[in-house]
């Protein structure tokens, strides 16, 4: 364990992803209260919202209010996503703190089924989006690598696909003369296995050693805390999860699958390793709890379960 991080930077989805694969009846004033809840636990970012159609995600129709409505604490960034330049430009017209987003996948079947682009067509509208932030002077770009461990089309995904997939980001934004700030290797349909986060890992690594990598796991067939190990024994120092474990994963072909990997567990497994993450636990499962209450249904986290051990 001698690669682990001392610090680990969490990015909260729960907001954002998490109430995705809810229904689209939560309250714009309950999705507000529970992202004020968890600014308050120390977390630094925050994904707010997704500017996307609200004919195909209704849940998020209200991203404007949203943001709208958001009591900000300093030291805190509120974030969205968009998949292209009509979305960042509705984010554009909010307060939200704008993190530039570059994606490309692994598995070029994926993208043509999910976002109707083969690869070449992809790294197009990731170069409109790069022009966009030009122009609306975004500086701080991450990279998101989807199906980097599996795909329902393609089956499992080689190593060289996903440095590929990078590739294409790294091409994209370097001819803008930005680099991206962290390339996320995500796990889109909950296929990871600790054999293939360690192994796509060490093949980027191996191309890019210096390049800032972050995971984005679900935890679809229970075992996106043993990912998550793995990425933390290898270093890996920025990690996408979702309070409660709120949400669940819409590619994985099973609407009973669980969702992103458990912000508060995750927060634990650091702390107990010795790993700052700069939150507070207590806060957490109060926020949690919170979640599920939002929700009305039972939420998959441990912690907030059964709490902290008896010292």
């Amino acid at each position: 364990m001698a690669n682990l991080p001392r610090r680990v930077r969490i990015c909260e989805e729960g907001p954002r992803e998490g109430f995705q694969m809810e229904p689209p009846t939560i309250a714009t004033a309950e999705k507000i209260r529970l992202i004020e809840a968890l600014a308050g636990t120390g977390l630094g970012d925050i994904a707010c919202c997704s500017f996307v159609s609200p004919t195909r995600v209704p849940q998020m129709a209200d991203a404007e209010a949203i943001v709208a409505g958001i009591h900000r604490r300093p030291g805190v960034r509120y974030t969205g996503l968009w998949l292209n330049r009509a979305g960042f430009e509705r984010a554009e017209a909010t307060s939200l703190d704008l993190n530039g987003l570059i994606v490309a996948s692994a598995s070029e079947t994926f993208g043509i089924r999910n976002n109707n682009r083969d690869r070449e067509g992809m790294r197009n509208g990731q170069r409109e989006l790069m022009a966009a932030y030009g122009k609306a002077r975004v500086t701080t770009i991450a990279g998101y690598v989807f199906t980097a461990f599996g795909c329902n089309y393609e089956g499992p995904i080689s190593p060289d696909k996903v440095v590929a997939a990078v590739e294409d980001i790294l091409t994209v934004t370097s001819e803008a003369g930005v680099l991206p700030e962290v390339v996320y290797l995500c796990d889109t349909v909950g296929a990871a296995t600790p054999v293939t986060v360690e192994r796509a890992i060490g093949t980027v690594r191996d191309r890019w050693p210096d390049l800032p990598l972050g995971l984005h796991l679900h935890d679809t067939r229970g075992i996106g805390m043993a990912n998550a190990l793995v990425g933390l024994q290898l270093g890996i120092d920025r990690f996408d999860t979702s309070i409660g474990g709120l949400g669940g994963c819409p590619f994985a072909g099973n609407r009973a699958a669980a969702g992103n990997l458990c912000t508060e567990d995750l927060a634990y497994l650091c702390e107990e390793m010795g790993i700052e993450t700069g939150v507070d636990l207590d806060a957490l499962i109060d926020a949690a709890n919170l979640a599920e209450s939002i929700v009305g249904h039972p939420l998959p986290g441990k912690l907030r379960q059964v709490g902290r051990p008896a010292r």
